[in-house]
């Protein structure tokens, strides 16, 4: 699918825990309606059967409880999309990634293949839709999460390219997908954070310690042989450092519409005087192809920074979506249409093990909504966040935030006031929240935590339904006042 992820590491945040965060995007002409799931160990499944691929994998016996964010048709299968296990630990899958012809014909694709006449099918490998599902309930670190994702890379294959983030509270590791089989991973800095578009991003990668120690760098036994018997090292000079974004990546006219952009637009807004990024004497443009991956930001980074960088639409630039500059539009922006969900994990290593984990999910397009916090450590989410409809209500997190976004982009000056209101006073009222439920735990831990974090889940997404629905009520009213079949003179 279409995303963009944002990774930052533990001494660059504004509390010292780790931060994930991901947009989850539906393809061009395509809306996926997203809902906050608990799996409970009962409840996974033993053997694993992809819808897509039809490749069929035996699980482990004892799975850890965990959160996801399924699809609400589930047609297609799952797409877990990211969530928390008991453990806290994380996942996000994935950032769909592109890369060039000659990975591509060096390690094919599994891609499935129907039977046909005498043919029997041929079953694909694994991918986004498979990778939560099969991966987060078995894992009791970030390190563990690659050791275990690269093991089911390398035994079944995988039929598209993809990124995905593990995250415990000291570590967060990002794995690249190279080819049908190969991987590589690289530990995020502990004081920088990392943006991702759709395409591989890596810009260094040290062999020798992923062939090694391991310490910072991990990557797929076959790796090497890939890489020198299909030409992939394209360095001028061997004693430079491996560059897997140079080797293994795309650098296509559509990657500069589409993909750099949106690292420039995230890399520009954490560290603006690092660089000169506008104008003719900029040092970053945003179609440039040597962007950095991951800097050390000017100050350290906020929840709430995150959640306006992805749903940047590149206000303040010339390309600003709603602006009239002659290059509004020219870029496909990180807040569009049809962002499914916003999934993002705080891990807090200040807090008792019950409180570390706190995950934050947004609904529907960016531009337009709010992020809410809840504990993961429950046998269910709120029905307003995980009933899954298929069929617009206001009923439903997900449905009503796509039919603000839909009546509120045709007047978007005319109704920003009122989301911006919304969105500020959400937030202020939601960490009053957050520090209210911690300190009650922690003053008294309760007899029946389970049934302590449901209630304070409730209570947030209570809140959430009636100020969500105020919200829709005034868009409704600007947005119909502004109906082109309307007349300013009423009945005599």
């Amino acid at each position: 699918m279409p995303c963009t992820t944002i990774l930052i590491g533990k001494n660059a945040t504004y509390d010292g825990s780790t931060i994930v965060a991901r947009n989850e995007d539906s393809p061009s002409g395509e809306f996926c309606a997203k809902r906050l799931e608990v799996m409970k160990p009962e409840d996974q499944p033993k053997v694993y059967k992809s819808v897509l691929s039809h490749v069929e994998i035996p699980l482990p016996e004892t799975p850890l409880q965990y959160t996801y964010l399924p699809n609400s048709d589930t047609v297609e299968g799952i797409w877990g999309a990211y969530g928390v296990n008991e453990k806290n630990v994380s996942m996000t899958a994935t950032e769909t990634l592109t890369t060039n012809a000659r990975v591509a014909g060096g390690d094919p694709l599994v891609r499935y293949k129907k039977a046909e006449g005498d043919e029997p099918e041929t079953v694909g490998g694994i991918g986004e839709e498979d990778m939560v599902t099969i991966t987060l309930p078995y894992i009791s670190s970030a390190r563990e999460g690659v050791e275990r994702l690269g093991m089911l890379l390398e035994t079944y294959g995988t039929y598209e390219m993809n990124g995905i983030a593990f995250q415990d509270e000291n570590e967060i590791w990002w794995l690249e997908t190279i080819g049908g089989h190969n991987w590589i991973a690289k530990r995020v800095p502990d004081n920088e954070y990392v943006v991702m578009p759709n395409q591989l991003g890596t810009d260094s990668f040290d062999l020798e310690d992923a062939y090694g120690k391991k310490e910072n760098h991990m990557c797929s036994p076959g790796l090497k042989k890939l890489i020198q018997e299909n030409h992939l090292d394209v360095r001028m000079d061997s004693e430079e450092e491996f560059n897997p974004r140079t080797a293994f990546g795309s650098h296509e006219d559509a990657d500069h519409v589409y993909n750099t952009p949106r690292a420039w637009v995230m890399l520009r807004y954490f560290n603006p005087r690092t660089f000169a990024w506008d104008g003719p004497e900029a040092e970053f443009g945003p179609e440039d192809d040597d962007l950095p991956w991951s800097l050390v930001p000017e100050k350290k980074i906020t929840l709430e920074e995150v959640k306006w960088i992805l749903s940047n639409y590149y206000q303040g630039t010339p390309y600003d979506v709603y602006g009239k500059d002659a290059k509004a539009g020219k870029y496909r922006p990180i807040g569009i249409s049809r962002n499914n969900a916003l999934g993002l994990v705080q891990i807090r290593p200040y807090m008792p093990e019950d409180l570390k984990a706190l995950q934050w999910v947004a609904l529907g397009s960016n531009v337009f909504n709010a992020m809410i916090p809840v504990y993961p450590g429950v046998d269910k989410m709120p029905e307003y966040l995980s009933k899954a409809y298929v069929k617009p209500t206001t009923e439903n997190f997900y449905w009503v935030n796509r039919i603000i976004g839909a009546l509120a982009d045709a007047h978007f000056y005319e109704n920003q006031s009122n989301i911006e209101r919304y969105q500020l006073s959400v937030d202020r009222k939601l960490y009053e929240m957050i520090r209210k439920f911690d300190q009650e735990f922690q003053e008294k831990e309760p007899e029946d935590k389970k049934a302590f974090f449901e209630a304070a889940n409730q209570e947030i997404s209570d809140f959430i339904q009636e100020k969500t629905t105020e919200l829709l009520d005034k868009v409704l009213f600007t947005s119909s006042c502004l109906m082109r079949n309307g007349f300013s003179r009423s009945d005599a």
